[in-house]
């Protein structure tokens, strides 16, 4: 092969890998409201990725663990941790704090929001 066709394939290669590129920054979403073209992940500063279908249900956020909640309790001031009892929406972490008075948290297991402090 000359130099000139090694050239031409090069130039012919670059060619086809910039027309495609636009092609696969795209995505397709399928719903109700039919078929979607979606844009490029990426997107402009501030694009939080594709839209979700105007019918759709916000997604739904998981529960706290016992952990987290030792976190939690722990941030509002506990030291010693005695117990953790999850019954219900609630989650409840007993102890005390640094001056050895007993504490207890009560936090919401799915947002993790401190419902009381006694």
């Amino acid at each position: 092969m000359t130099i000139r066709s090694l050239l031409r394939v090069g130039l012919v290669a670059a060619l086809a890998s910039l027309t495609a590129a636009p092609v696969l920054a795209q995505g397709i979403q399928i719903g109700p409201d039919g078929v979607r073209v979606l844009p490029d992940d990426r997107g402009p500063p501030g694009y939080d990725g594709p839209r979700r279908f105007r019918d759709e249900p916000p997604p739904r956020r998981r529960e706290i663990t016992e952990r987290e909640a030792v976190r939690i309790a722990r941030s509002q001031g506990m030291r010693e941790v005695d117990d953790v009892f999850s019954r219900g929406r609630t989650i409840r972490v007993e102890g005390g704090d640094r001056r050895g008075r007993d504490l207890t948290v009560i936090i919401d297991r799915r947002s993790g929001d401190i419902v009381d402090v006694r």
